[in-house]
């Protein structure tokens, strides 16, 4: 369901039962003109203000998908990037590591031949 579909459902609800109220009330005619009379410009201004608050709705859910379409791509497009220098850092320290293991392996063999020729 639409909220302005709602909104209007509500505002006819409220009217409806105002003015119901007002004819079941025992009242002089005159008094009752003058209640209708300010009921209905009370509703007015409940009505103009709901329509407000709908219209600010409307532009929040604008701004906020219009942002949404700025801040998410620069944060996958920032993710993205911090993947690909992890895989470069990973790529160099797996570079490294195995140098490092190679001088370890080469160690090993050269302590083995010292110890074999005792």
């Amino acid at each position: 369901m639409k909220a302005s579909t709602f909104f209007i459902g509500l505002a006819a609800g409220a009217v409806t039962s105002a003015i119901a109220v007002l004819y079941s009330t025992p009242q002089p005619g005159s008094e009752l003109r003058s209640s209708v009379k300010s009921a209905s410009l009370e509703m007015k201004d409940k009505l103009k203000d709901v329509k407000g608050k709908v219209a600010d709705l409307k532009e929040s859910v604008t701004d906020l998908s219009e942002e949404a379409k700025e801040i998410v791509p620069e944060t996958v497009q920032g993710m993205k990037d911090s993947v690909e220098d992890w895989k470069r850092s990973a790529q160099h320290n797996k570079k490294r590591l195995e140098k490092e293991i190679s001088a370890i392996q080469t160690a090993l063999e050269d302590l083995e031949k010292s110890f074999s020729t005792r």
